[in-house]
């Protein structure tokens, strides 16, 4: 079996409550399978895994820099081994928005990058307007008012669709 990391970056939790869905997933397939959070300062060895998944959120249309920062930094051990990416972002939400070559932030930043992982996947992100420090909530509701969103400031919303998420942990577990 295989041994997986699951490399995330997240801005409030909720692409690591995906990696750990996905991880749960791989350990029930027989797979060895890890966390780890990238960072501005992080550095680690991905010369121990099999496989890597790298899971990045959007945030004001854009992953954060730190994502693609460390794939320039790793991608020859990521041409050479068994990877994936997933995003996840608001605009997901949309089913007509959902895919690698629908979605437009996953389109630009596969664009920027040379890396070309084996498997792609976006999902729905979490609009959690009680967590949001006053700006970020204002300015959340007001993209939301203008693509037809919600915007109600004391509500959560999950539009993750957590069968597409197990989905992709099983063909992560199962591709070569």
């Amino acid at each position: 079996m295989a041994h997986i990391v699951f490399v995330y970056s997240t801005v409030d939790g909720h692409t690591l409550e995906i990696c750990e869905r996905l991880r749960q997933v791989a350990l029930r397939e027989g797979h060895q399978a890890s966390l780890q959070e990238l960072t501005a300062d992080s550095e680690f060895d991905l010369e121990p895994f099999d496989r890597i998944v790298i899971g990045a959120s959007v945030r004001y249309g854009k992953h954060r820099p730190d994502v693609t920062r460390f794939i320039n930094e790793n991608v020859n051990k990521l041409q050479t081994t068994s990877s994936a990416f997933f995003s996840v972002n608001a605009v997901a939400r949309k089913p007509e928005k959902c895919e690698a070559n629908s979605n437009p932030y996953v389109k630009k930043f596969l664009e920027g990058i040379t890396w070309k992982p084996s498997l792609v996947a976006i999902f729905g992100g979490k609009i959690d307007y009680p967590v949001y420090r006053f700006w970020d909530k204002t300015i959340i509701r007001f993209i939301m008012w203008m693509m037809g969103g919600p915007t109600d400031p004391n509500s959560t919303f999950d539009f993750t669709n957590w069968e597409k998420v197990d989905a992709f942990g099983h063909e992560i577990s199962t591709f070569q």
